[in-house]
């Protein structure tokens, strides 16, 4: 049995999987802000409730919204603030008796796409999730790369590439830094974008609405948004090639990804043009990030490689 948790800011869910990936069971509970004991207490009584429901231990894997530092054991980046600096999978693991391993909730998003999801069957798979903010996770042969800095596939903190005058210097991310792929290629991004060029505040599904109703000015701020898109993907083509792009997130749902639009449009921005590279919807929505977390330990008897490729 395989144990999934995903620690988010505002609830942490948990999944048991069996031995093929059939879910056991699920359970949920309000995530303790600002609380980080009370949030490895919560993690804790998680994973030992699936195991007396179903009379048995398992592996267990974490995704958080952060990175574990290779070097150091701490968490870094985390918008779950109060993780950070704290050895979260060092004291998981001395709570639960056991090795925990922790993974970036979007790795662990790649991780169950490329497992048994959309990517399964593709080598090297980036996961894209673009919902609040803009995210990404690449696995390479069933197994997370992460990276010694925990960094691999954080496109959403890089610039925007070829940016317009217009577009420059781009909106102040929260990283610091003005232009971030994440101020463009997000929900709010698209909020931001459509206010700026309207004048108007619509939500990001009020503005998805409105174009599905065939309002200019809300499809415009589609056609931008997907163009945008296009130009962020070449980047990650361009340095990692992968063999499939899978889309999670809130706006993972909008059917113009999908559509060709999005294809034709990387085709032309990939160093060379032609661009091949299939745009693959998520198959497991929102319980992607969880359910890879559990996969974070690989089919073999514990104890054998992490997925993230550490030895």
């Amino acid at each position: 049995m395989r144990i999934g948790v995903d620690v988010g800011g505002t609830k942490i869910e948990a999944i048991a999987l069996d031995a093929s990936g059939v879910e056991l069971q699920r359970i949920r509970r309000p995530t303790p802000k600002g609380d980080y004991l009370g949030t490895v207490a919560a993690i804790a009584g998680l994973v030992r409730e699936l195991e007396s429901v179903a009379g048995k231990m398992g592996t267990v894997g974490v995704g958080i919204p952060g990175t574990i530092v290779r070097a150091t054991g701490l968490v870094k980046n985390a918008n779950s603030t109060w993780l950070n600096g704290q050895p979260l999978q060092q004291d998981l693991s001395k709570e639960l008796e056991r090795e925990v391993r922790c993974a970036n909730d979007a790795n662990c998003f790649a991780i169950s796409e490329a497992t048994d999801g959309a990517g399964r069957g593709y080598g090297v798979v980036f996961g894209v999730i673009i919902g609040t903010g803009c995210g990404g996770g690449v696995s390479i042969s069933g197994r997370i790369h992460a990276g010694p800095n925990g960094l691999a596939g954080e496109w959403g903190h890089t610039p925007l590439p070829w940016a317009t005058a217009a577009e420059l210097p781009g909106a102040l991310c929260y990283c610091g830094r003005h232009g971030c792929l994440e101020t463009w290629i997000s929900g709010t991004g698209l909020e931001r974008d459509f206010a700026r060029e309207t004048s108007r505040k619509l939500r990001g599904p009020e503005i998805v609405a409105a174009a599905e109703a065939g309002e200019c000015e809300a499809r415009q701020a589609l056609d931008r948004l997907i163009e945008r898109m296009a130009r962020g993907l070449s980047t990650i083509v361009n340095v990692l090639d992968p063999d499939a792009i899978v889309i999670g997130g809130g706006l993972s749902n909008l059917q113009r990804l999908y559509d060709g639009e999005l294809t034709l449009r990387l085709r032309d921005y990939g160093f060379g043009g032609g661009v091949q590279t299939p745009i693959l919807r998520n198959q497991h929505g929102d319980s992607s990030g969880v359910r890879g977390a559990a996969w974070l330990w690989p089919p073999q008897a514990p104890g054998s490689e992490p997925l993230d490729g550490r030895r």
